[in-house]
């Protein structure tokens, strides 16, 4: 009687395989919501991405008085932004919710459409900024948007109260 002979067992690991850099998380975002809502006068804090909609849930929803209509709910908050709804009695003086400085535009978000509001932007400048948005990454400084053909600094100047880096 004999034994067999032992079985030669290899373990063979997997290749390591490269894992993504983490990415930045956004901080929360602190808006100021006043008019007719049930806690007006109010600040919130709320995720980055909010919309006008999440603030005015945030501060009790709309009260009775509250003129919708006027309201866009689907715009983007920013910190330091102020969502104001008005009343049905405010006719003449309403007023969307406006973010602190008035509009901007969000370069890290923007639409081809709506990058073309910025003074000397194009359709093809326009697209160049996605483009380069798309495969270097989001915008963070004016210095990162020197880097899109096209662009150079007397632009940048002209932009300077027009973008914001989200």
């Amino acid at each position: 009687m004999s034994r067999p002979d032992p079985a030669i067992i290899t373990i063979n690991p997997p290749l390591p395989t490269a894992t993504d850099a983490p990415t930045s998380t956004p901080s929360p975002i602190r808006v100021y919501v006043t008019g007719a809502v049930h806690h007006p006068e109010q600040t919130f804090d709320l995720p980055f991405g909010s919309r006008v909609a999440d603030a005015i849930d945030a501060a009790g929803g709309f009260t009775d008085q509250a003129n919708k209509t006027l309201v866009n709910l689907a715009g983007i908050l920013r910190d330091g932004d102020q969502a104001h709804v008005p009343s049905m009695t405010d006719v003449g003086t309403a007023q969307l919710p406006t973010p602190s400085g008035g509009a901007k535009i969000l370069v890290n978000q923007a639409t081809i459409a709506e990058l073309q509001a910025l003074p000397g932007v194009g359709p093809a400048l326009a697209e160049r900024i996605v483009n380069h948005r798309e495969s270097a990454g989001r915008f963070a400084t004016f210095a990162d948007l020197d880097n899109v053909p096209g662009i150079g600094e007397a632009t940048l100047e002209k932009w300077r109260n027009l973008i914001v880096f989200d």
